[in-house]
Order: structure tokens, then C-alpha cells, then sequence
């Protein structure tokens, strides 16, 4: 299975692949289960290759780590999973 960090690097680097629509989802353990966001909303921070960010609705900034993902859907389509 590909890695996490190559799934992700492919949607940010590779043009053609970039064109489609994805989304990532993570455990949440506050809620207990899998939030979606667009992959759109994500950010990388240049130093530290382990986690992403993104602000929620209220403006709230959270940082979240890659092993924490648990899928990635391609254009509505699962494309990648991790089990829980």
C-alpha cells in the first residue's frame, strides 16, 4: 500500500492528478469519529513533514497528524484506507 506521505505529495506535486477533486479523512478523537475536509483546506508546514492544519468553521486552527488520517477520496471515490 502507498504510504500516507506519498499519496499526499502526489496530490500537491503531480499536475495531472492535482486536477481532481479530493478529500481527506481523519479520526478525530475529541468527537470519536472520521471528519472530511477538502483537501483544499489543508496546510503543510515546510519544517515538520508528520503533521497538516486546517481551520474549522469557527476559524479555529488545528493541527493534526498524518498517522491520524484514515482515508482519501479522488473525485468522491475511495482511493485509499487505512484501518482504524
Amino acid at each position: 500500500m502507498q504510504s500516507i506521505q506519498d499519496l499526499l505529495n502526489r496530490i500537491r506535486w503531480d499536475p495531472e492528478f492535482s486536477q481532481c477533486d479530493f478529500d481527506i479523512g481523519f479520526l478525530d478523537h475529541v468527537e470519536n469519529h472520521e471528519i472530511r475536509i477538502h483537501f483544499k483546506t489543508m496546510g503543510f508546514d515546510k519544517q515538520n513533514h508528520f503533521f497538516f492544519h486546517y481551520f474549522d468553521n469557527d476559524g479555529v486552527e488545528h493541527n493534526v497528524p498524518l498517522h491520524r488520517i484514515k482515508s482519501v477520496y479522488k473525485d468522491g471515490q475511495l482511493i485509499w484506507h487505512r484501518e482504524h
